[in-house]
Formats: C-alpha cells, structure tokens, sequence
C-alpha cells in the first residue's frame, strides 16, 4: 500500500540520487511509493514486466528456475538499483523471477512512463544502462562463485550482500532460504553457518541472523563479495553502502 506522505520525503535510490536535479524534478510527479513485503514476487519468470522499481529499502533477489522446480539466486538489488531491467533493454518479458527476500519500500513507475523518461533524459539511458552492465557482472561474478567457492566462503559473501542491503546488524535468515540462493542443500548451509558462528563471525537463532564481527566476516569470503562490489564501482556506480553500528 502506497503512503500519500511519501512523495515528499527524502529519495533514498541511488540511481535516482545520481540524476541531475532537473530530471529528477521531471520523474518525481511519476514514481508512486509502493511497499514491498517479505516473500512477494515482483515478476515471474517469463511473465510480462509492467513497471519497473527503484528501491528505497530492502532486497529482492533475481531465481533461475530449474525444470525440476528448484531455483537458485542469480542476483541480488537494493536500493543501489532497480528491478525491470529488461524494459530498459527494450524487452518487456522477464528472464527471471524478481522476488522480495527482504522487506522495503520502493518507486514504481510503469513501463510507458519510463520509456517515456528515456527518450527525454540521455543522461537517464546512459546512467541506467551503465547500471544494467554492473548489475550483468554481478551475476556473471556470482554464476563463477557459486561454481568454483567452498560453501562457507560462499555464505560468508552472501551474507555481507544481504548486511549491506539490510542496513542494519540483524535481520531474517532461514537455512531453507539461504540453501535456494546459494543452490545447495540445506545440510550445507547448517554447517557453514555453524562454522561462522563458532568462529565469532555471526549469531543465529530462530530464523534471525545478527551479523557480529563484519571485518572477520569479509576476511572469510571469497574474492567474489569484492569483486561484485567493484562491478557497480567500475560502472561509475557507486555500492550499497555498509551499515553502522
């Protein structure tokens, strides 16, 4: 449900941020607030994208679905991004499921609306399209760190993605759901977990995960979690920030 005091309060997307604030002042009239509750899925994969979302808060993560039905993240965007990518390709079919894996807020603008925005705005298409190839490096960072990484490295990178998105030291984590973005079994993660845990790096208990000690954490990781960062840094983009505390 859209909140009719939100659109005159701070935008928190980074991507609008970065718009010069003539364009912005153009765009504002059209984003409506939107809130985005847990487990909601944006778009299934191959339904029709009907608008697209800058977000203020929260996670979505972006599953391949498999023919078995098992699915595996390929993707995660906060509000260093936007979900819809494809219509900015000029496809209006989504590749993947968009669904939300942490609750937020976000800025809806529907398809023709957008289109409409970057016809007028070069600066809009190149920012955005500069954001899709940062997003594409991403995927294909995440695609060879689930392939190649141990288990608990590979859940030490997820884990910082989702702190930084969650902008706070706690928040919701279930083995079942960390095992379908890392695609592996659940038995798996429970290990991993149990071996940051022991080591100080995290707290889990009762489906909430506190993060505990984040420098130990990045050093547990692979590359990758750098590596994914330095693909928006590359892109003139600049990441989600860490949060304090």
């Amino acid at each position: 449900m859209s909140d009719p005091d939100r659109p005159h309060a701070e935008i928190r997307n980074r991507l609008l941020t970065a718009l010069p604030p003539d364009e912005l002042a153009r765009l504002r009239p059209r984003l409506e607030p939107v809130e985005l509750p847990f487990n909601q899925t944006l778009y299934a994969a191959g339904s029709r994208v009907d608008a697209v979302l800058f977000l203020e808060s929260g996670m979505v993560c972006m599953l391949a679905t498999l023919g078995d039905g098992g699915q595996a993240e390929v993707g995660i965007a906060g509000r260093e991004g936007m979900v819809g990518l494809a219509t900015l390709l000029g496809v209006d079919l989504s590749l993947t499921e968009a669904r939300v894996q942490m609750d937020g807020t976000a800025l809806r603008i529907g398809v023709a609306a957008f289109r409409e925005a970057l016809d007028r705005s070069a600066g809009m298409r190149s920012l955005l399209l500069r954001y899709a190839l940062a997003f594409h490096g991403q995927v294909a960072q995440i695609a060879a760190c689930n392939a190649h990484h141990a288990i608990e490295r590979r859940l030490a990178r997820w884990l910082l993605m989702a702190h930084d998105r969650a902008e706070a030291d706690e928040f919701p984590m279930t083995h079942e759901f960390v095992s379908m973005m890392l695609g592996v079994r659940r038995p798996g993660v429970s290990v991993a977990a149990a071996m940051l845990q022991k080591s100080g790096l995290i707290h889990y208990a009762r489906g909430h995960l506190r993060i505990v000690d984040r420098p130990g954490l990045e050093a547990a990781s692979c590359e990758c979690y750098v590596a994914s960062q330095n693909c928006f840094e590359n892109a003139l983009i600049r990441g989600p920030e860490r949060p304090h505390g």
